[in-house]
């Protein structure tokens, strides 16, 4: 269940917008914790199948191993260059871990449509390219928070 947004409800995204905003962009930052409680961010691409928001990272990497020891992340979209063109969102809940590691293209249903989505956004073919060091992470988020400063009055 995704938590409503209680502030800012003038400028959070309508659901038809988020979905339309999560679409397009093409880069997020996903924050992790480490078992010491310090914070880690980094960017990542990703795909939006319009309830989950798919990563397709790095299998050696430090957000990786975060995960695999505690799966609380965050993730945010964000543009905008002035105050009255920022928009965004923020995705927070639990990554699971989806298929094969590293993916290799084995028969994975689940996968079917991000990486579908994926490789036409990023490398503007059908079928997703391997490459021996990435693996998927699904986001259902639990809590989702919008914001598009274009809707303020100017």
């Amino acid at each position: 269940m995704v938590v409503g947004q209680r502030r800012g409800r003038r400028i959070m995204m309508a659901p038809d917008e988020l979905d339309a905003y999560l679409a397009e962009q093409r880069t997020c930052r996903v924050a992790t914790v480490g078992a010491d409680g310090a914070p880690h961010v980094g960017a990542l691409w990703f795909v939006w199948d319009g309830t989950s928001i798919w990563l397709y990272s790095v299998t050696r990497s430090k957000r990786w191993a975060q995960l695999r020891k505690d799966p609380r992340t965050a993730v945010i979209v964000d543009d905008g260059q002035g105050y009255g063109e920022l928009r965004g969102a923020e995705l927070s809940g639990r990554a699971e871990f989806v298929g094969e590691s590293p993916r290799a293209g084995a028969p994975c249903p689940e996968l079917e449509v991000p990486e579908r989505l994926f490789a036409a956004k990023y490398f503007g073919v059908e079928a997703m390219p391997y490459d021996g060091r990435h693996a998927w992470l699904r986001l259902t988020p639990q809590a989702v928070v919008s914001w598009d400063f274009r809707k303020l009055p100017r």
